[in-house]
């Protein structure tokens, strides 16, 4: 394993970290003035929030250094790096095929990356709270890692405040950049491998020979990081499981960063397949959330590493683990079992999803009368858990709106752009102006009209013109003492 790929030579610099902070937080709330100036109201306040927390960190370090000297560069950032830049054209791509806006949708991603990393790190901190002497010591990345989940929660905070100041909806969003996630799986996971962390519970003797090669992980040889002294899965085994502190590798253990890695791959083939036959926004998004809380979920159960963390109640472990199986099976009946439109299909894999809860509750019971190891949720399966049930209630909800609405359904619902909304006003003002020239022209032939209109067969007045003629006609004819004049009014 390599966790460090190599050092960047640097001269030794001692750098007071409270300059340091109070520089950043000057440069963040110049950003916020600007931005205000700018009428960027949202922009204006993240600046200054992050001018708050930079001054506030530089409170709680203005009596530390720092000394520059030979830089490394980890195999998990360079990794975690990658992922971001395959997740950027990945995510781009599929916005501009879906009909996003290419611009907002590059800032957003910005926004949604870095919100990622502080949520993972925030997640990270609350759940290790004891690892940490100092409240500086909790913005040093080097010493411990990121959450999965954190990133997943934080990315979701950051995207959905990101758009609601631009009025775009979120599920469009959530659709595209879902399978950079699963390709962030893949990718850092790799990292995790090289660094050695997120490793699982030792196999057994009868597992295979490259399996076991696979999940073995070495001594480092001392100074190779600044604080420890061997790759987290040997220095854990040497206190919890009486490796000898002589031993040059741990344990033989699962390497779930691999089996990860591998869910990541699966997931993101799932996704874009998925993309074929959507039939509402938000449905890929949905989707994702609910398999990746399935698998990170049984993940869980063979992760041994002591940094995952714990949430209450402690309940035996053949009643705790099968009754999350049961909430994944009650998921997938009330919601993506629907995907599958041959009805007895659908019902037989609605029963079989009951089905891995039964084994595992048969497997883990124990004998009459024996004792029953007691445990808790780990964070990662709190939170696939809540949010696995959520997506399932969300994606019955929106897919049968989808049936009786499918137009609706897949509506981008996108504000009118500045230039479209110009155009859109510029055609109303010439319409306008038309419509106001036809007027002026119909002014103007209206006195026309009526000098040179003639009578209408109707006319009254006319009428009574036509019979005064007549009659004066039949008067004289009669004083002349000729025959009446023939009738060529056309009346009978």
């Amino acid at each position: 394993m390599h966790p460090i790929l190599f050092r960047v030579p640097l001269p030794a610099w001692t750098v007071p970290l409270l300059w340091v902070f109070l520089i950043a937080a000057g440069i963040a709330f110049a950003g916020a003035i600007g931005l205000l100036i700018a009428k960027n109201k949202p922009g204006a306040t993240a600046a200054g929030i992050a001018g708050v927390a930079l001054a506030a960190i530089a409170s709680q370090v203005k009596e530390q250094t720092y000394t520059l000297g030979p830089l490394p560069i980890y195999s998990y950032g360079v990794m975690l790096g990658l992922s971001l830049v395959v997740g950027w054209y990945l995510t781009l791509g599929l916005a501009e095929r879906d009909g996003l806006p290419k611009e907002t949708m590059a800032n957003c991603y910005v926004v949604t990356a870095l919100a990622a990393v502080v949520g993972s790190r925030v997640l990270y901190i609350l759940t290790n709270l004891d690892e940490f002497d100092s409240f500086g010591a909790m913005f040093d990345i080097r010493r411990g890692g990121l959450v999965a989940y954190g990133g997943f929660l934080g990315g979701f905070l950051g995207s959905y405040l990101f758009l609601r100041s631009h009025r775009i909806p979120l599920l469009p969003w959530a659709d595209v950049a879902v399978p950079s996630l699963a390709s962030g799986l893949m990718i850092t996971r790799i990292g995790c491998y090289l660094f050695g962390c997120d490793f699982g519970r030792p196999l057994g003797e009868t597992a295979p020979a490259w399996l076991k090669k696979l999940g073995t992980f070495p001594r480092w040889a001392e100074g190779t990081l600044d604080h420890g002294s061997g790759s987290p899965a040997w220095v854990q085994h040497v206190k919890e499981r009486g490796l000898d502190p002589s031993s040059e590798a741990s344990l033989a253990v699962h390497p779930t960063q691999i089996y990860e890695a591998l869910v990541g791959a699966g997931l993101l083939a799932l996704l874009l397949l998925a993309r074929r036959r959507q039939k509402f926004r938000g449905e890929i998004f949905l989707l994702f959330t609910f398999s990746y809380g399935v698998c990170r979920y049984l993940l869980e159960l063979l992760r041994d590493d002591a940094e995952r963390g714990s949430i209450p109640p402690s309940l035996p472990e053949h009643v705790l683990l099968p009754a999350g199986l049961v909430i994944f099976a009650v998921g997938y009946t009330i919601g993506f079992s629907h995907l599958l439109r041959d009805n007895m299909v659908r019902k037989v894999t609605q029963v079989l999803s009951f089905v891995p809860a039964v084994a595992l509750y048969l497997a883990l019971r124990p004998e009459t009368f024996a004792a029953s190891a007691t445990l808790q949720y780990s964070t990662s399966q709190a939170v696939a858990l809540a949010t696995g049930l959520a997506a399932s209630i969300a994606f019955a909800v929106y897919y049968k709106a989808a049936l009786d609405h499918p137009e609706q359904a897949m509506a981008l619902s996108l504000p009118e752009s500045p230039a479209a909304a110009a155009d859109k006003q510029a055609d109303g003002d010439d319409e306008d102006q038309d419509d106001e020239d036809q007027d002026d022209e119909d002014e103007d032939d209206t006195p026309r009209k009526k000098r040179s209109a003639p009578p209408k067969a109707g006319d009254a007045p006319s009428r009574a013109r036509r019979g005064s003629a007549k009659d004066e006609g039949r008067t004289t004819a009669r004083e002349t003492g000729a025959a009446e004049a023939p009738d060529t009014t056309g009346e009978a």
